[in-house]
Parts: C-alpha cells; structure tokens; sequence
C-alpha cells in the first residue's frame, strides 16, 4: 500500500498537467468518466456511490454562515458538479475551481489564487483543507494556510513533509479550531 500510494503522489503532478492541457485543447470530454471505469474496475466506489466524509456536511453548513467557501479540484467541472449535486452540496459553495478553470493544477498556486479571485479575498486570507501533499503544496505556494486532514488519501508525515500549518484527523475538527 506504501509503494502505490508513493506511486500516484509522484505521478500526480505530470498526469495533472497533462489532463488539464487536453481539456484546455476541447479534449476533456474523451476523459469524462474514465475515473469512474477505472474505479469501478479496481472494486472502489464511483462518483454515484460516493459519501461524504464524515461530518464534512456538518463542517460546510456552519462554515457556510461565517465564511466564503470554495471548492478546489482536479476534476472536470462536469464530474465535479455532479459529484457536489450527488451529495447535496452544490449551494454550500461560492466558487468551483476545476481542471478546466486553470492552465496549471495543483501543486502550482494557481487554482488558490483563481479561487481567493473568485471569493474576492486575497489568498492569504484564505484556508485551504486538503488531504494530498498536492493540496498542501498548492495552498502553502499560494500563501494560503494549508490543513491536512488524515480522513483521505494523505500520511500525517507525507503532509507534515508538504508544509501543512496544521493537520486534523478529521476535517470535521476544523470547526472546533476556528472556534478558539
């Protein structure tokens, strides 16, 4: 499991480039639930079959009353609106910053900045909660503050090696953070 996971975090960042030039190029549609496939293929849940990490609802719902919130991925925005709508959480977010949105995907800063642009905030105003080394990356680049949280992909020393700020076991920690 170690070796797979140093596997996809070292092909993450050219494979990220490379999706994101071919939908820049009105290629992404040829991609479009390929994800699913292979996911289904290797026994793991797709995008219908996905569940919200648990109390994230809880988390976006007080959040969404007392900050601007955004969504940052390496989806296609269709894949990532469906997604969103499939677990009800569409009118949570402000802004959606997809694959499609930017030239260059996380780990450059770019999709931090387009997102802090989006929410009318300079981006080290904003908070960046991730669970890859990518997602640290990007936010710490962007001079954003970065939390890692454990309840994903991530290994606490992989994002502590990243430069996370923080790093929570589970995202729905953050609000008792923000609260002190």
């Amino acid at each position: 499991e170690a070796l797979a996971r140093r596997i996809v975090m070292a092909i993450e960042t050219p494979s990220n480039y490379a999706i994101s030039t071919l939908a820049h190029l009105g290629l992404g549609h040829l991609f479009l639930g390929l994800a699913d496939r292979i996911r289904r293929s290797n026994g793991l849940a797709t995008r219908e079959a996905s569940e919200p990490v648990e109390g994230s609802e809880e988390l976006i719902q007080a959040l969404k009353g007392r900050y601007k919130l955004a969504v940052v991925t390496t989806r296609a925005r269709p894949e990532a609106l469906a997604l969103l709508g499939h677990l009800g959480l569409s009118a949570h977010f402000e802004a959606l910053v997809t694959r499609q949105d930017v030239w260059r995907m996380k780990p450059h800063p770019e999709p931090v900045y387009k997102a802090a642009r989006l929410l009318g905030v300079l981006p080290s105003r904003c908070l960046m909660v991730g669970d890859t080394t990518m997602d640290i990356r990007s936010a710490r680049r962007a001079g954003a503050y970065a939390v890692g949280v454990l309840s994903g992909f991530g290994e606490r020393r992989e994002l502590e090696r990243a430069g996370a700020h923080l790093i929570l076991d589970r995202a729905a920690s953050l609000l008792a953070y923000l609260s002190r």
